[in-house]
């Protein structure tokens, strides 16, 4: 019998699915805006939101959105502002979040939740937090796909973009409310500790075969979807982390990815050019 005849397990591959699609889907972005960590940072003030929702007795995942996406507006603007340097904003995310999500829990008395939220638990999701996670990953994709010439422009050089007339601030703050929410619904699936992970790391083993921008995006989604599907299939079989083990794989793919492109540009160096091909001679034609 499939282990995916059982629904919980089904349930786990669905969100794990979408999620390896859309964490990529956003993560190139931010490589390219040099913030790969941001997804931590944010991750931890989701974790101040889950908090607030046990609580509160509300809904974590809800409570979570809403916090994270108040503190990556919140971010950005301070980062646009130029009042505090990108490291000085992350470290506060960091310290602050994580802080006040483990005393919000503690005082509400359900410590137990805690580390399904820390480390993920993808068998544990209910209906409801798949239709939340496939409406909101799916919509995220849709965003980062449609969105992708600005969104580059902006990444890539804001001087530019602002010049040509996009509106800068608006695709900042939504690249940073994006994050917040992308970061929210693959705590349950990788957990706050491994959040940045799933974001950055297809993207870096796709730089290893892709150079331009829509191709490694490409190439990351389905490095991101291929990790999520085989993950849950091992941590079913072998009995481990669904998270980790998506993070392992992902690592995996690096690491290979990264081998062979070493590989191949020693063997271009090291085969000899081919000598040119000498021109024939033009005819030349004697009078009579």
């Amino acid at each position: 019998m499939s282990m995916f005849a059982y629904e919980f397990m089904l349930r786990a591959l669905v969100g794990a699915l979408v999620i390896g699609l859309a964490a990529p889907a956003l993560g190139i972005y931010l490589v390219q805006r040099r913030l790969a960590l941001i997804g931590d940072g944010i991750g931890h003030v989701a974790l101040t939101g889950v908090g607030a929702g046990l609580l509160l007795n509300r809904s974590p995942v809800l409570v979570a959105v809403i916090v994270a996406v108040l503190g990556a507006v919140v971010v950005e603007l301070v980062r646009e502002r130029g009042r505090t340097s990108g490291d000085m904003a992350l470290a506060v995310l960091f310290y602050g979040g994580i802080a006040g999500g483990v005393v919000l829990v503690g005082l509400s008395g359900r410590t137990t939740n805690l580390g399904a939220y820390l480390f993920g638990s993808l068998t544990t999701t209910s209906r409801a937090d798949v239709v939340t996670i496939g409406l909101l990953g799916l919509l995220i994709l849709a965003i980062m796909l449609a969105l992708r010439p600005a969104l580059f422009a902006v990444c890539h050089d804001e001087e530019y973009a602002r010049v040509s007339g996009l509106p800068v601030r608006a695709l900042n703050l939504l690249l940073a409310a994006t994050t917040a929410v992308t970061v929210t619904i693959a705590m349950r699936a990788v957990g706050v500790l491994l959040i940045s992970a799933l974001m950055v790391v297809p993207v870096a083993a796709a730089q290893q075969l892709t150079r331009g921008f829509g191709s490694t995006m490409t190439a990351a989604m389905a490095i991101g979807v291929s990790a999520a599907g085989v993950g849950v299939w091992i941590a079913g079989t072998a009995d481990t982390a669904p998270g980790a083990t998506i993070v392992v794989l992902a690592i995996g793919a690096f690491v290979v990815l990264g081998v062979a492109g070493a590989a191949r540009g020693r063997l271009r160096r090291r085969r000899p050019a081919q000598p040119p091909v000498p021109a024939e001679p033009p005819e030349v034609v004697l009078g009579r």
